[in-house]
């Protein structure tokens, strides 16, 4: 049995259709069951609840070989400890009550940079994963640079104003990854019980980009003009705190970015096995443009 958080998230829904073809046995924990797709609630077990929450977690937790555990990093919580670390501390205590073998998680690139120790949300992220590993579990951090699908946030703007906006250095090249490369990556892990101990898999997409050089390959592939335009960590606190978050995980937020522009997501070199297949172009060719034309 092998156990899902977060199922209906952008990751989660494709990891569950993945291990679903494998024909893995699954419990899925779920906020509201009724976002599940019918055949997903047809072909696997549902525990309703957070899976932040000790109760839930103990229901769905018995009899499970493996987690996938996401953390919804909820933007209302206080700080990126609460959101990551305090969310999680129920989960990793029950591991082992259990007899949970193996847990796969998703996290952040940059442990071991210098920079890790004050990058906001991030260095909650790998907080996260000590606190898991502690935990005695089997644990694999599916570490990653920012995904390509944040820049679906970024439609409504390239379609009015040809332009998107992010905190990021403007000339930097950076990774970037395909949430269905991450999906992809953590259901060969979750069907894999030959591995043991902690450790981190990298997945890194297959090539390095600049915001600039993704805005020529954004309006190669749009037919249409799209510029980048570097917002400031001042006025992205103030958009994302309009749109609901605390002040301290929208400090969480700008101190992630200032580690990014500084070269934390660049630490971890590329290897065939941290290499996804998905590209920058392929992506916006398969998700982006029919966002826009829509």
């Amino acid at each position: 049995m092998i156990v899902i958080t977060a199922p209906t998230s952008t990751i989660g829904r494709l990891l569950v259709d993945d291990l679903l073809e494998h024909g893995a046995r699954l419990r899925l924990i779920t906020r509201d069951a009724s976002r599940l797709a019918p055949d997903v609630r047809e072909r696997a077990e549902v525990v309703e609840g957070s899976h932040g929450d000790p109760v839930v977690i103990a229901r769905a937790f018995e009899g499970a070989e493996a987690v996938f555990w996401l953390a919804p990093g909820d933007g209302a919580e206080p700080s990126g400890e609460a959101a990551f670390v305090d969310f999680t501390r129920p989960a990793a205590q029950a591991f082992a009550r259990h007899g949970v073998q193996r847990v796969v998680g998703i996290s952040a690139l940059g442990r071991g940079t210098a920079q890790a120790e004050r990058a906001g949300l991030v260095t909650a992220s790998l907080a996260m994963d000590d606190l898991i590993g502690d935990s005695g579990v089997a644990y694999r951090a599916v570490v990653c640079p920012s995904f390509m699908h944040n820049l679906l946030n970024h439609v409504g703007s390239i379609k009015e104003q040809g332009k998107f906006f992010l905190m990021a250095d403007p000339d930097l090249k950076v990774p970037t990854v395909a949430t269905r490369d991450i999906a992809s990556t953590a259901a060969r892990l979750l069907l894999d019980d030959s591995w043991s101990g902690q450790g981190e898999v990298a997945c890194l997409g297959p090539e390095d980009l600049s915001p600039k050089e993704m805005a020529q390959i954004i309006s190669e592939v749009l037919g249409k003009e799209v510029t980048f335009v570097q917002v400031p960590g001042a006025a992205l606190k103030e958009r994302l705190m309009g749109f609901g978050f605390s002040e301290g995980m929208a400090q969480g937020m700008v101190e992630m970015f200032d580690a990014k522009n500084e070269g934390m997501d660049n630490a971890v070199a590329r290897t065939a096995e941290s290499t996804t297949p998905t590209s920058f172009r392929q992506w916006c060719e398969d998700v982006l443009k029919p966002a826009v034309d829509q």
